[in-house]
């Protein structure tokens, strides 16, 4: 999973890049919106393998990853095409999701002056959305002439005549300033509108980064997130503080977060939260040569699990062997599992849970 890091120049964006990355990018080192972007690969915390490693000593272990790529700030009327900054949104228009950072830090943090926190996230939103109207009308424009002309097949007619009712949707959404994710589409106009990388439509986590945690923070975190409708999402980061902590002796940064109030670490409670809005899951294959865990979407068949693992394991899928993760750290063993009549046999329709350790068998 790719998320892009983005917000109003000044948020903090590249502090809380580093937070998350464990980086050391340069803070406010974008002299223009087609600068480079700053991107890392992080290895997703997941107590849950943590737990399962040491009961098979693995000669692998592989935690999931995500992937962040920082941007430049979004200026206002970046949405409307101006400026340079249409590589920008091209860049966002390619990732999975959405994190929007959001200043709450000096002035900002007083909510009694400007820029404050939730003038922020409304100046964000209307910039995606006027993005996404500029594409959405005119292939809108280029379905209705199509149709008039009625050329091609009576199969490809009646595809172009669905897409046009889903793109007089969209227009319509867009118009009443209504994210496209809150809009329900179905599993297979998602599909068919992937190539056009709408902005509103990818799951958003908007994270206030103040000078530190408190009871004010959280409040403000409460209010953006009663304007958010479904697969959107707010937190709270102190990108900076978070960084400082990230520098010291593990020992120290406890006492620190302690002292604090802060009972995990950021990026933690980022990814966690970033994986149920984006309505992924992980589950895990364990053993003596690789312990690992594997990312995919919510609701996926164990056929399509396999997928996840190599394409040939789904082509010769027989069953799975399953188990959850905390059943098999209670017995310890697959041999103890299979005594316990723990161990079920599932074949390629069952559903894999959030948690579950599979062995797939296989043909070929």
């Amino acid at each position: 999973m790719q998320i892009g890091i983005m917000g109003l120049p000044g948020a903090g964006k590249t502090t809380v890049f580093n937070a998350l990355a464990r980086a050391r990018a340069e803070v406010g080192g974008y002299s223009a919106p087609t600068a480079e972007p700053n991107i890392a690969v992080v290895k997703v915390p997941d107590p849950r393998l943590d737990a399962l490693a040491p009961l098979f000593e693995p000669k692998k272990f592989t935690p999931a990853e995500v992937q962040y790529m920082d941007v430049a700030g979004i200026v206002r009327g970046a949405g409307a095409g101006k400026d340079s900054s249409g590589s920008l949104l091209a860049r966002l228009r390619n990732v999975d999701m959405l994190l929007h950072v959001v200043r709450a830090f000096g002035s900002a943090a007083s909510q009694g002056t400007d820029p404050n926190p939730l003038d922020d996230v409304d100046a964000i939103r209307l910039e995606l959305m006027l993005a996404d109207m500029d594409v959405a009308t005119k292939r809108l424009e280029r379905l209705r002439k199509e149709a008039l002309m009625s050329k091609g097949t009576p199969a490809e007619r009646l595809v172009r005549e669905k897409e046009l009712e889903i793109f007089e949707r969209l227009n319509a959404a867009l118009e009443a300033e209504t994210p496209l994710r809150e809009l329900g589409l179905e599993p297979a106009e998602e599909r068919l509108l992937g190539g056009y990388g709408f902005l509103t439509l990818k799951p958003l986590l908007v994270l206030v980064n103040p000078s530190e945690p408190g009871p004010d923070v959280d409040a403000v975190v409460a209010q953006i997130e009663a304007t958010l409708g479904p697969f959107a999402g707010a937190t709270s980061l102190a990108g900076k503080l978070e960084t400082e902590l990230a520098d010291l002796p593990p020992e120290e940064a406890a006492e620190f977060m302690e002292a604090l109030g802060i009972a995990e670490s950021g990026l933690g409670r980022v990814i966690q939260i970033s994986y149920k809005l984006s309505r992924l899951i992980s589950f895990f294959t364990v053993g003596e040569d690789e312990c690992r865990a594997w990312t995919i979407p919510d609701n996926s068949p164990a056929q399509e699990a396999a997928g996840a693992i190599h394409t040939d394991l789904s082509r010769g899928f027989i069953r799975a062997e399953v188990i959850h993760w905390d059943q098999l750290l209670e017995v310890q063993t697959y041999a103890e599992a299979r005594k316990r009549g723990l161990l079920r046999s599932e074949g390629k329709a069952y559903v894999v849970q959030d948690g579950d350790v599979l062995n797939i068998l296989h043909s070929g």
